[in-house]
């Protein structure tokens, strides 16, 4: 003799019976008989965004918390075709301002019902090793914070996986895009330094493979031609604090003293340099020497540092991200969207500046 199925006339206790008999998870099978509603009804409530009346949620809700039901997310996934899963590459350590990113991509997308795998590449040429992690999960769409060749962006398509670039770009291939115009910021930072009486520049530039740190550095060096001033002395560096403090030293060393100012590839080595300046070679700053940075992380705002930067709408830029792939991946979305984007300049106290 089988055991009974569930109706709506069970209580919770037959329910409940039905189940540890049948050594079964609850199912929205029992929270619909339980809640006199339809299997359809239950998973409306569930999901975000579905039209349900207040009455029958509650109904529902209830159902749900008499009976211990959790919606499983891997049966849903067989039915809807869709993982609700989207993957977040990024390349490099997660500093702190990609450290925010990822917590307004997790909310924007959680809105949505829909969860971040955090995907961090130890260098942006493991991408393909990364991106056959990626495929093994079977996501809904990407978000990407690292450099994509042709071919990849190409896997992407032929595997029909919307493709969101965070800060990048790919040359000749029409992709979906968020970026802060990097060569306008540098530009602009040149513009008010220059102005400032500044002539002698130098740089500790990010890694070489970086886009961002290249189109910095292209920003940097053209609007000092556009100037008539010299190129800028460059060296590199990480993006790291320590590669901050090794530039500085490696400028004065290769300078034959102290130039006029340091214009640094982001923050974090911008803050290396300037506690190496004051503490190691008592240089004062900005009297002496302007230090300058970029992206605005939290540290760049503390009372010790006060660095003068050009702060990215990293913010904005995560939620338009999130919005532009929830549109892709619904087929709502205008094909090949680019948003871009314009830093905002920070006026600390670490560099001697003309007039805006």
């Amino acid at each position: 003799m089988t055991n009974p199925t569930p109706t709506l006339s069970h209580t919770i206790a037959d329910i409940k019976a039905i189940i540890h008999r049948e050594a079964r998870r609850v199912t929205s099978y029992d929270v619909a008989s339980l809640a006199g509603v339809s299997q359809s009804a239950v998973s409306r409530c569930f999901k975000p965004g579905a039209s349900v009346s207040k009455a029958t949620y509650a109904r529902v809700m209830q159902a749900a918390q008499d009976l211990d039901y959790i919606p499983n997310a891997a049966a849903r996934s067989l039915i809807t075709r869709r993982s609700n899963l989207v993957a977040v590459i990024v390349a490099g350590a997660v500093s702190q301002h990609y450290s925010d990113v990822l917590s307004e991509l997790s909310c924007q997308f959680s809105r949505r019902g829909m969860h971040i795998i955090l995907f961090n590449l130890p260098s942006e040429s493991a991408m393909d090793r990364t991106l056959a992690e990626v495929w093994q999960h079977q996501v809904d769409g990407a978000v990407v914070a690292a450099r994509l060749s042709g071919d990849q962006v190409a896997e992407f398509e032929r595997r029909q996986v919307p493709l969101v670039l965070f800060n990048r770009n790919v040359a000749g291939r029409a992709v979906s895009a968020v970026v802060c115009n990097q060569e306008e910021a540098a530009r602009a930072m040149v513009t008010r330094l220059a102005a400032g009486g500044h002539k002698r520049f130098a740089m500790i530039d990010g890694p070489a493979q970086s886009p961002i740190a290249q189109q910095r550095k292209r920003g940097m060096a053209g609007r000092l031609a556009e100037l008539g001033l010299p190129a800028p002395l460059a060296v590199a560096g990480g993006f790291d604090y320590a590669s901050g403090a090794r530039g500085l030293r490696e400028i004065i060393d290769r300078f034959g003293g102290v130039p006029d100012v340091i214009v640094c590839g982001n923050d974090l080595m911008a803050i290396g340099c300037l506690d190496t300046a004051r503490h190691d070679f008592n240089i004062d700053v900005p009297d002496r020497l302007s230090v300058t940075g970029f992206d605005g992380i939290a540290a760049s705002s503390w009372i010790s540092y006060n660095l003068t930067t050009m702060r990215q709408p990293l913010l904005s830029m995560a939620q338009a991200a999130a919005e532009m792939l929830v549109g892709l991946v619904g087929g709502t979305g205008s094909g090949h969207e680019q948003r871009s984007y314009s830093a905002t300049f920070v006026d600390g106290a670490t560099a001697r500046l003309g007039p805006a």
